[in-house]
C-alpha cells in the first residue's frame, strides 16, 4: 500500500483535546490520500473534525459494545465487526500494551491496522511522533503546523482571549497574575475587550477573576462545547494560555497566542505556528514570571499584531 491511495480510512483517537489536535498533521495528510476518511473519537472531536471537513464521516468512541474490542476472542458485535471490516486501513491511537485490541480488529476483518503511540514519548515534537506511522504508509513528510478550516470567514474581534487554567496546577500561572494582567490589558488598550475561558476544572481560576464580571468589557465563555468554542476562537484578535488543549485549539485556529510555559517542554508540547510565541518561565517555575513581563509580552507579540495586520480586525487599537 506504501505511496498509494488509502482507499476508506479509519482513525481511532481517545485522549484529550491536546492529544487530538496533535494528531491533526496525520489526519491532513490522510484527508489527502484516502478516498474516505473517518474518526472514530471523542463526541466532541467527531463534531468538530466534521464541522471543519477533516473527516468525510465520524462515530463516538463510547458506543458499549467497543469495549469487547479489549478482551482476547470476545468480539461479537456483528455490526461492529461489519462496521471494522469495510476499512482498508484503521490508525489506532488507543493504548493496546497486549496488542488484544489489534488482534480483535484483524479478527474482525480489517485489511490494514497501523498501530500509533497514544501517549508521545517526548523524544521529538508530540505531532512529528504522532504522525510517524504515515511514514509507514509512505505518505511522507507531513505539515506540522497544520490548520482547521474554518466554516466561515468571520472578521477578527478586538478581542483577547485568556485562558487561566490547565489540566495540571504545575502547569499554571498563579491567578491572581491572571487577574492583574486583565486588569492592565484593559488599562492600556482601552479599545480592546477580554474574554476569559474556563471549564469545570477551571472554578479556581474563574473564582478569583469572578470581580471582571462586572466589566463590560469582559466576557466570560464558560462551559462552551467544542464546537463553540473553535467559533468564539477562530474570531478573538490574540490569545493566552498556558500548555493546554485550548491553547493548541487557538494555534490550529490561526490566531495569534502567547503562551506561559511552566514544567513541560514547548520544543516537545508547544504548536508549532509561526503565530505562536512561547514565554519559558525562570527555573520552569510560572510562580517566578512576573506580570509585567507577560505584559509586555502580549503588547509585542499579540497588539502590535493586530495593528499590523488591519485584515485581522475591523477595529485600529492603540500601543
Amino acid at each position: 500500500m506504501a505511496g498509494q491511495p488509502q482507499g476508506r480510512t479509519l482513525v481511532i483517537r481517545g485522549g484529550a483535546l491536546g492529544d487530538f489536535l496533535l494528531t491533526l498533521p496525520a489526519l491532513r495528510a490522510l484527508r489527502a490520500a484516502s478516498a474516505h476518511l473517518e474518526i472514530l473519537g471523542y463526541p466532541g472531536f467527531v463534531e468538530l473534525a466534521l464541522g471543519r471537513g477533516l473527516v468525510d464521516a465520524g462515530r463516538s468512541i463510547e458506543y458499549g459494545p467497543m469495549a469487547a474490542f479489549f478482551a482476547r476472542g470476545a468480539v461479537k458485535d456483528p455490526a461492529l465487526r461489519e462496521y471494522f471490516a469495510s476499512f482498508d486501513l484503521v490508525l489506532s491511537y488507543l493504548y493496546d500494551p497486549d496488542g488484544i485490541f489489534a488482534e480483535n480488529m484483524r479478527t474482525a476483518g480489517v485489511r490494514r491496522f497501523v498501530q500509533g503511540a497514544h501517549k508521545p514519548s517526548g523524544r521529538l515534537h508530540a505531532a512529528d511522533e504522532l504522525s510517524a506511522p504515515l511514514q509507514e504508509l509512505g505518505l511522507g513528510a507531513v505539515d506540522k503546523a497544520a490548520l482547521l478550516a474554518s466554516p466561515d470567514s468571520s472578521a477578527r474581534r478586538s478581542v483577547i482571549a485568556l485562558h487561566p487554567g490547565s489540566g495540571s496546577r504545575s502547569k499554571n500561572w498563579p491567578a491572581a497574575n491572571w487577574h492583574e494582567l486583565a486588569a492592565k490589558l484593559l488599562v492600556a488598550y482601552p479599545q480592546m475587550r477580554l474574554a476569559v475561558i474556563g471549564g469545570e476544572a477551571d472554578s479556581r481560576e474563574l473564582e478569583v477573576l469572578a470581580s471582571l464580571r462586572g466589566d463590560p468589557r469582559v466576557e466570560f465563555w464558560e462551559n462552551l462545547d467544542l464546537a463553540e468554542l473553535a467559533q468564539q476562537l477562530q474570531a478573538a484578535g490574540g490569545y493566552i494560555g498556558h500548555d493546554t488543549g485550548v491553547s493548541h485549539l487557538a494555534a490550529v485556529l490561526d490566531v495569534p497566542c502567547l503562551l506561559l510555559f511552566g514544567p513541560t517542554d514547548p520544543a516537545v508540547w508547544a504548536p508549532p505556528h509561526e503565530w505562536v510565541e512561547i514565554l519559558r518561565a525562570p527555573a520552569n517555575d510560572l510562580a517566578q514570571l512576573e506580570v509585567p513581563t507577560v505584559l509586555a509580552a502580549a503588547g509585542k507579540h499579540i497588539v502590535s499584531g493586530l495593528l499590523a495586520s488591519p485584515q485581522r480586525n475591523q477595529q485600529n487599537l492603540p500601543l
